[in-house]
């Protein structure tokens, strides 16, 4: 078993990776080679087999290419640039996040071999005018460029997967927190680093109030999920085998009030509250009423409560 991740040298994709390395099998079968690909060289992950770090850049077919190969098994298709950052340049985020997507599928296509293709969508592909509660089957109507290279890559490995040029699988992830390291260029940014900071005697800014609602997940169950989704059996997909995996909608206040209940109060003394034009127009546009009945159904995982996440990034990052 050959699993290459496309993003591997970013958040999810080291976690991914880590969680692959100790548990040494996908889909029944023992993990020979992991490789991992990105623009910049991943950091090494210790396992039992081999593991290969290698640049890619996912805009460029010939550097696609060089990471895909007929005995690649099964891909996981992370790589990405986020909302933010995307709004700001419009070119170069559909250079990445849709033209990317175009080239690893392509690739697939042209070696004929029909790997397993885990692909990350996101809840940014819903919004506007469209009816809440936004289900597996609702329509697509994203109301920033991000989202809308999402919508088009979900469309693709459809249309790949319906001609039998891959195994697809996609997930719209929920908002991931509590994220470790750096701040991103995400929109949701602060959706982390209003815990991450707190909790380690920093502080931080939170441009929405206390009753904004939106959808989450932690890193770690979202890389539990990603692994059963690589497992999930093609005939179980349906016809349409991208999915909304599995969150829980929490306000900004239910989420701080839960880092008092693991922490005390001293973080939350740490938050200010200045609002942040530039992300404004973007949060306006999301929409929380989210159902991910089906991802369920087929044994993906919400967090129990946000006190959850928080204790998964003290134990996963913080004492880590």
């Amino acid at each position: 078993m050959k699993v290459l991740i496309l993003g591997g040298g970013g958040l999810i994709g080291q976690k991914l990776a880590k969680s692959l390395a100790k548990r040494g099998t996908l889909r029944g079968a023992p993990i020979d080679e992991l490789v991992l690909a990105d623009v910049n060289d991943p950091a090494d992950v210790a396992a039992p087999f081999a593991v290969t770090r290698i640049r890619c850049d996912i805009s460029d077919p010939a550097s696609v290419a060089s990471v895909i190969d007929a005995d690649t098994d099964v891909i996981y298709l992370l790589a990405a640039i986020v909302s933010a950052h995307a709004e700001e340049d419009f070119d170069f985020g559909y250079k990445i996040n849709m033209q990317g997507t175009i080239n690893a599928l392509e690739r697939c296509r042209a070696l004929g071999t029909r790997p397993v293709v885990v692909f990350t969508s996101s809840i940014a592909v819903f919004g506007g005018e469209v009816p809440q509660p936004f289900t597996d089957h609702s329509a697509l109507n994203p109301q920033i460029s991000y989202g809308a290279q999402k919508a088009i890559g979900e469309i693709l490995l459809n249309d790949y997967t319906r001609r039998g040029f891959v195994r697809g699988r996609g997930f719209r992830l929920p908002t991931i927190s509590v994220r470790p390291g750096k701040p991103n260029r995400a929109a949701s940014g602060f959706m982390s680093s209003i815990f991450r900071e707190p909790l380690q005697g920093q502080p931080a800014n939170c441009p929405v109030d206390r009753d904004f609602p939106h959808f989450y997940l932690s890193p770690r169950k979202c890389v539990q999920n990603l692994i059963k989704g690589a497992e999930l059996a093609q005939e179980d997909l349906g016809k349409t085998p991208t999915m909304i995996m599995p969150g829980r909608v929490w306000t900004i206040g239910q989420m701080i009030d839960a880092m008092t209940a693991v922490a005390g109060p001293e973080p939350a003394q740490l938050i200010t509250w200045n609002p942040q034009p530039e992300i404004d127009d973007i949060l306006k546009g999301w929409r929380m009423d989210i159902r991910p009945e089906r991802a369920a159904k087929l044994g993906l995982e919400a967090d129990s409560n946000f006190e959850e996440n928080l204790r998964y990034f003290l134990e996963d990052d913080v004492a880590g």
